[in-house]
């Protein structure tokens, strides 16, 4: 083991002291008993009582974001209750406390159906970023497994705040499922004629009945280009933080549980807590209000 300074050390025999002999731990790392006992008796210095106070709050925003957050958002966070420290400084109190953010590499594939898509390109890509709420929407269908089968999850986003305003969850993957997620958005948005609507190019998003969807309420479809999944970046973004965040390790029962876990974690996390570095650390209900 290696120590940095004599600090360390007498660190290290403090915290060892209940499984091993301090004499001993002395002796072992050359450093006097009556040294460890003066550093004992030393009152602790600013930075370590400040240490102790930040830890603390680390501690609650990782337990309150469900112990999702790492160092990025919890150093973001802590800016946000007007605690000022640095990045690096949350990353080493995380490590000293033991604690760190919910990832996991999450893969998947979303099979595609490539004999539509000549009707409908990427418009996504030429566009100015939206400079305000349903400019652009982008939606997405990933799938995840349950004790009596796999579900599938439909999501509609707003790109202006990265908000999520419909999702519907079913067991099949049917073109119902996108315009009940689709149906979702429309009822709390109520937008214009003339939004754009971004999903990748699956069948349940070429489907008559979703194009048809589309048209009654003038929204303009764009979607990926072939084999190019980044093209939907932000609904892939999405999906990972949903499941590396919330349900990565947990078992589900059926639908019914799944569908519980969704809504609490969009409802209750996703839109009004959850920090996101790509609209400067806010959440997305904190950006629309400030819009």
């Amino acid at each position: 083991m290696h120590f940095r300074c004599k600090t360390d050390i007498f660190r290290f025999i403090a915290q060892n002291s209940q499984d091993f002999s301090i004499q001993m731990m002395c002796e072992k790392y050359k450093v006097s008993r009556s040294g460890f006992y003066a550093w004992q008796r030393r009152p602790a210095s600013l930075r370590t009582q400040t240490d102790a106070t930040l830890c603390e709050h680390v501690r609650e925003v990782h337990q309150l974001s469900h112990e999702a957050y790492g160092s990025p958002r919890i150093h973001a966070a802590l800016k946000h209750q007007g605690i000022y420290c640095g990045r690096h400084r949350v990353a080493r109190l995380m490590r000293t406390i033991g604690i760190a953010g919910r990832a996991s590499r999450l893969y998947w594939t979303n099979a595609g159906n490539h004999a539509f898509f000549q009707r409908h390109g990427n418009e996504k890509l030429g566009m100015a970023a939206p400079s305000t709420v349903n400019q652009l929407w982008v939606g997405d269908v990933t799938f995840i497994k349950t004790g009596n089968g796999w579900h599938y999850l439909a999501v509609v986003m707003d790109m202006f705040s990265r908000r999520i305003i419909g999702w519907a969850l079913a067991n099949h993957r049917k073109a119902s499922l996108t315009c009940e997620a689709l149906q979702m958005a429309i009822s709390a948005r109520k937008p214009d004629a003339g939004l754009w609507f971004h999903s990748d190019r699956g069948i349940e998003y070429a489907a008559l009945e979703y194009q048809a969807l589309l048209m009654q309420y003038g929204i303009k479809p764009s979607m990926n280009r072939p084999r190019q999944c980044t093209d939907n970046a932000h609904m892939e973004s999405f999906f990972h933080s949903f499941k590396s965040e919330w349900i990565h390790g947990f078992r589900f029962k059926g639908g019914d549980d799944l569908k519980m876990a969704i809504k609490q974690y969009i409802e209750d996390f996703y839109n009004p807590v959850r920090l996101h570095s790509g609209i400067g650390y806010q959440s997305p209900i904190a950006l629309e209000a400030a819009g």
